[in-house]
C-alpha cells in the first residue's frame, strides 16, 4: 500500500476523481486520466448489451475524443489486485510504455502504481 499523502498532488486528484466517479455512478469501477496539458478526463465502468468498457478504457477514450494527444498518469479504483492487461493498453496507447497507472481500492487507498508497458 502507498500512504496517499506522498503522492504528488494531481496524483492524489485523479485517483479521488476516479472514487467518486465510482460511488456517484454505482459502477464496479471509476477511473481517471490527466492528459499531456493537465487536463483530467473521469468515467465509470460502461456495460450495455452492444458496448462494453473499463472505466479505464472510458477515461481513455474521453481523452482522445477530447483531443489529448498524451497522458501523463492514471488512475483506477477498483477491487481487482492490478490494473488488467487491456487498460494498461489502452493507457499505453495514448501515453506510452512509462505512463504510472495508480490502481486503489474503494476506499481510495493506492495499492499499487505500475506503468502501462
Amino acid at each position: 500500500m502507498t500512504d496517499n499523502s506522498a503522492l504528488d498532488p494531481e496524483d492524489r486528484k485523479i485517483v479521488t476523481l476516479a472514487r467518486s466517479a465510482r460511488a456517484r455512478n454505482g459502477v464496479p469501477e471509476g477511473a481517471a486520466v490527466r492528459d499531456e496539458t493537465g487536463r483530467t478526463y473521469v468515467a465509470g465502468t460502461v456495460e450495455l448489451a452492444s458496448l462494453k468498457l473499463s472505466a479505464l478504457q472510458t477515461a481513455v477514450a474521453m481523452a482522445v475524443a477530447s483531443g489529448a494527444k498524451s497522458l501523463e498518469a492514471a488512475a483506477v479504483v477498483t477491487e481487482a489486485e492490478s490494473a488488467s492487461e487491456q487498460d494498461r493498453a489502452a493507457v499505453r496507447d495514448l501515453g506510452g510504455p512509462q505512463t504510472p497507472v495508480l490502481v486503489a481500492g474503494v476506499d481510495g487507498t493506492v495499492r499499487a502504481t505500475v506503468t502501462a508497458g
